[in-house]
């Protein structure tokens, strides 16, 4: 425990030795923890490396109040169930997109026709969209991540993905009103 202390003093003060030594001791240790919960090689490198660029980026707000060893398990074994409950949700969404398609041929022909018409008034609200709105869209939607993990991996703030999404769905809003007004 004092030598744990120890170490993350070092790391604070930006001692980049030390740093660099924990992440020798436990990089592969961590990667293949990882590669036990997630199943993926790819991914679970890419969640230890996360941790430890997140670990010296902000290593002045470190509070590690048990071991480093335990600090950096812990994270990994969160950071690893949260990818893997995000697969969860992409797949159980592409089913339930599935299973709504499978549900649309028991409509009536002129309920599909009016099914498509509104599919493409949104696909073309949604193409003349500025560019990172459609990708915010598109992530937030398709891919299902929360406005926090768009807004990290897009280096912008929650507030702006929020404000991105409300644009978008007043635009889409607006469309589909027009497009229901017409009918």
């Amino acid at each position: 425990m004092l030598e744990d202390l120890l170490i993350l003093r070092k790391i604070k003060e930006g001692d980049i030795k030390t740093f660099e030594s924990v992440f020798r001791l436990y990089y592969s240790p961590l990667c293949l923890y990882a590669f036990s919960i997630t199943g993926r090689k790819d991914i679970a490198e890419e969640i230890v490396q996360e941790l430890f660029y997140v670990l010296w980026k902000d290593r002045d707000k470190l509070q590690i109040l048990h071991s480093v060893k335990s600090y950096l398990y812990g994270a990994i074994r969160n950071q690893s169930l949260q990818y893997c409950e995000h697969v969860n949700v992409r797949e159980r969404y592409k089913e339930h997109q599935l299973n709504a398609e499978e549900q649309v041929p028991d409509s009536t022909p002129e309920e599909m026709l009016e099914y498509k018409e509104l599919e493409e008034v949104i696909n073309r609200t949604l193409k003349k969209l500025p560019q990172r709105r459609q990708a915010i869209f598109r992530m937030h939607r398709l891919e299902g991540l929360k406005y926090k993990e768009i807004a990290d991996t897009l280096s912008l703030s929650v507030k702006t993905i929020e404000a991105e999404m409300t644009k978008t769905y007043q635009e889409l809003r607006r469309e589909i009103e027009r497009y229901t007004y017409v009918l």
